[in-house]
């Protein structure tokens, strides 16, 4: 998911993207401690998104409060 798809999403949409990411996050973790985990990869871009969306809903809030 790209910045630009994220800021087309209302902040309801955002928060359950997050929800949903934080789960595979930790379905992630532990198939990677149980020696299950194929694609490694999927960590790093799981990360990055909720980063991502965090960002944007900050900056969402700062403009809001100018």
């Amino acid at each position: 998911m790209n910045a630009k798809e994220i800021r087309e999403k209302t902040n309801e949409e955002l928060l359950k993207e997050i929800d949903a990411l934080k789960d595979e996050l930790f379905n992630l973790r532990f198939q990677q401690a149980t020696g299950q985990l194929e694609n490694t990869a999927r960590l790093k871009t799981v990360k990055k998104t909720i980063a991502r969306i965090k960002t944007i809903m900050t900056e969402r809030e700062n403009a809001a409060a100018k």
